[in-house]
């Protein structure tokens, strides 16, 4: 098994975090078996949440098969890559003894088998937990007719079973690689946390661009035109709206968090490995992490039992319970941090400046993790002044609350990098402070250091995947009580409904308080990668015999060479590229929503005269989302290995500079203004409903709430999360293409070809995101055509 030198100690912890990765999976299985003994309500609720769970399967089933292809190039393309550099130091190592040839066929296989294995956890914690979301969504509706603690407790229990098989499939799977492969672990690794990723950007960029074109095409008529309640059975829209915060919410954030929590490790544990050489060879930088991860899921396990509430209950009592769950568990693992870290390191960490730099540098991504959790909510939260200035904002129209969105987003955009920024500096106070350790050895340290806060900010992965999912189950579950209750007036009913809007309204901010912490992992794991980059880098041109002094680490990324400034421009300018494509994806599927909702208003639906064809509009979103899941995944795919073919490795690592930068600033305004917005909007609808004074529901005001909501939607929920996997993507591509660039540097015949046709692949993938879908106009045209007999036939009764 083990390959390396490990004390009796390491082999302990490693078995144990290998222990406790099934004790997170067991307890996902503990606490369905809790949700599923609750109540599911009446039939009515029942028959809701069935056509809610069938559109879901049905889209999930579609987007797997849609991206099966591209999954099987991408095992060969990995398995090959490997083929064309010299095997690594490390696999050298491991497989000692064997030809060259039988070690680059064992990495090469590894690689692959890894991709496909980080994909497959990927698409089961989505898949998963979505499905498990959902089972939760009906219970909650029919617990708030009796007590809001136990819709609180059902609905995020629900979501900690996500939670549970992101930390348990992530813990399980670095781990076998590593007791596998030892030393040459990064290799896999790589493969890894590239499948985790392209899989969590397939379900972001599909879930969101599914759950927005329908959310924002059944708010533009039936709220704004029609008048109508959001969730009113008579939308047509309606189903496919609920479906959309499943499959993008539910499997999409899933997905991307879990795909976070493989990053983090892969880049921790390469970073490890060179300072395990470079510190003769000292274990403790690659055994620590996992040790970490294992203390994690323990202390996720623990802190769901600190949220409860009682009987009754309003919104900052939902926020409160949750955040103390949070808080319990940031404490509980902050401590044996500094308890595992001191029994095992006080003696082997000595000439290193001591044992408390790891569990330290630990310590300040926890920190930064609340830091980003109380800024968020903050800027989205209902209590605070920036949703509320909003919220005044639509008393001139839905022109100035949208400015005043933005101003919001720009703001928060500022603040979470300044956090970020801190908290690498603090990596610099920890690591780079060591006596005796100076150039590029020195900077592994410190970007080692930022792989640990990465580390120790998805910790607490199970408490941010369960407030995440928290949102979308509890949207689902008011939902589900609205057209299941519609035309009630009774206290019970309007009791429930409270209950419901309370949580749905909690929901809006732990939904972006994990978006936030989402963009802050991905920053931060992705400068780890950056960290990797240059490591791989290096090494690389060490092998060709380029001098230490010429090498990337010790000279660096120097922007004022053009084709490296080249390299960050076109970095900079890829997320703005994505998140436009994503938009105009919504845009266009929500026209097609909206065309098809009129037509079915036309026909009587609204007065009763036919029953809404709800399918319908489930089929139009499926068809958008599809159509844009290859060309945008191409697009964070192709880009990197272009620019480092064209333009040389220094310019790729230009190139992940400025997509680092560009998009962490992008993504958080486009996050947080777009939840801004939607509870600026829930506000103005939990007033008091009084036309004359301009109030509540229905009001000019409501009116203006609604356009900002619907222009926030796609911000919020389709392009600022796809940003976080797409930037990881970027840097996975750059860090495992990098040995390549550099054997090859400069263009010659071959390269050229390439670069070409990857060149063609890359106008492709722009000319089929800006194409309208032919399906889709179809989709449109068959109904219209069907429903006219029906017509013909009322008018003769």
């Amino acid at each position: 098994m083990f390959t390396m030198d490990l004390t009796s100690v390491e082999q302990i912890a490693i078995w144990a975090v290998f222990a406790v990765a099934w004790l997170g999976l067991g307890y996902a299985v503990f606490l369905r078996s809790q949700i599923l003994r609750e109540d599911k309500g009446t039939e009515k609720m029942q028959e809701v949440w069935g056509a809610i769970k069938d559109g879901a399967n049905a889209y999930l089933q579609k987007q797997f098969k849609s991206i099966l292809p591209l999954i099987g190039i991408l095992f060969f393309a990995l398995f090959l890559s490997v083929y064309v550099v010299p095997p690594s130091p490390e696999a050298q190592e491991r497989f000692r003894g064997m030809g060259e040839d039988q070690v680059k066929f064992i990495i090469g296989l590894a690689r692959a088998l890894a991709f496909v294995m980080g994909a497959g956890f990927s698409l089961m914690v989505g898949q998963l937990g979505m499905r498990m979301a959902i089972e939760g969504n009906v219970r909650v509706a029919a617990a708030s007719r009796t007590s809001f603690g136990d819709a609180l407790r059902i609905a995020y229990r629900a979501g900690t079973i996500t939670g549970m098989l992101t930390d348990g499939l992530g813990l399980l799977g670095g781990t076998i690689i590593f007791i596998i492969l030892g030393i040459a672990a990064p290799d896999a690794l790589l493969g890894f946390g590239f499948g985790g990723t392209l899989l969590a950007l397939f379900m972001r960029v599909g879930g969101g661009i599914f759950t927005k074109a329908a959310d924002v095409g059944a708010d533009l008529v039936g709220k704004v035109e029609a008048g109508i309640p959001e969730d009113d059975p008579r939308n047509p829209a309606v189903i496919a709206d609920l479906v959309g915060d499943n499959v993008g919410d539910c499997a999409g954030m899933a997905a991307d968090i879990f795909e976070s929590y493989e990053v983090t490790i892969v880049s921790g544990l390469i970073l490890g490995i060179a300072l395990y050489h470079a510190t003769g060879n000292q274990l403790a930088w690659i055994v620590f992490p996992l040790m970490v991860r294992g203390i994690g899921v323990l202390s996720s396990i623990i802190g769901t039992y600190f949220v409860k509430a009682g009987k009754t209950g309003k919104s900052e009592d939902a926020m409160k319970a949750i955040f103390s769950g949070f808080l319990t568990s940031a404490i509980i693992s902050a401590a044996l941090f500094f308890i595992a870290g001191f029994f095992y390191m006080k003696d082997t960490m000595v000439e290193f400046g001591g044992w408390w730099r790891l569990p330290t540098a630990v310590g300040v991504g926890v920190v930064l993790a609340i830091l980003i959790d109380r800024l968020t909510e903050y800027f989205t939260g209902t209590h605070a002044s920036p949703v509320n200035d909003i919220k005044k904002s639509a008393d001139t129209g839905p022109a100035t609350l949208i400015l005043n969105g933005i101003t919001v987003g720009f703001e928060s955009s500022v603040w979470s990098v300044l956090v970020i920024a801190l908290t690498i500096i603090a990596s610099i106070f920890i690591f780079g402070t060591i006596p005796g350790i100076e150039g590029t050895t020195r900077a592994t340290f410190i970007l080692y250091g930022v792989a640990m806060t990465g580390i120790g900010m998805l910790t607490l992965t199970g408490n941010n995947v369960a407030m995440d999912s928290f949102g979308p189950i509890a949207d689902n579950a008011n939902g589900i009580g609205e057209m299941s209750w519609s035309g009630k007036t009774d206290k019970a009913t309007k009791d429930a409904q409270q209950i419901m809007a309370d949580l749905d309204a909690v929901g809006n901010t732990t939904k972006a308080i994990t978006k936030g912490v989402a963009i802050g992992s991905a920053v931060i794991a992705a400068v780890s990668l950056f960290g990797s980059f240059l490591v791989d880098v290096s090494r690389a041109q060490s092998g060709l015999g380029v001098p230490l002094a010429e090498q990337i680490q010790a000279i660096g990324i120097r922007v004022d060479i053009p084709q490296i400034f080249v390299g960050m421009l076109i970095g900079g300018a890829l997320p703005w590229l994505f998140s436009s494509f994503a938009i105009q994806a919504v845009t266009r599927a929500a026209s097609l929503i909206v065309l098809e909702v009129r037509r079915q208003f036309k026909l009587g639906v609204l007065e009763g005269k036919v029953k809404p064809d709800y399918a319908q509009a489930v089929s139009i979103s499926t068809t958008a989302a599809q159509k844009e899941l290859v060309s945008l995944a191409l697009l964070g795919i192709v880009t990197p290995i272009v620019v480092g073919l064209t333009l040389g490795v220094e310019a790729l690592g230009g190139f992940l500079a400025g997509i680092i930068v560009s998009g962490q600033l992008l993504a958080v305004f486009l996050n947080n203004s777009g939840g801004a917005w939607d509870n600026a909007k829930k506000l103005i609808e939990d007033e008091p409903k009084d036309p004359a004074k301009n109030l509540g529901k229905g009001s000019e005001r409501h009116k203006a709430g609604v356009v900002g909501d619907t222009v926030g939607d796609p911000f919020k929920d389709t392009a600022g999360p796809a940003l976080n996997p797409m930037i990881k993507v970027v840097n996975l591509v750059a860090v495992i293409i990098a040995p390549i660039v550099v054997q090859y540097q400069g263009l010659n015949l071959g390269t050229g070809v390439i670069a070409a046709v990857l060149l063609g692949v890359l106008t492709w993938a722009v000319i089929r995101s800006k194409a309208p879908a032919q399906s889709m106009n179809a989709a449109i045209a068959v109904p219209a055509k069907t429903s006219a007999p029906k017509k013909k036939t009322t008018k003769k009764k």
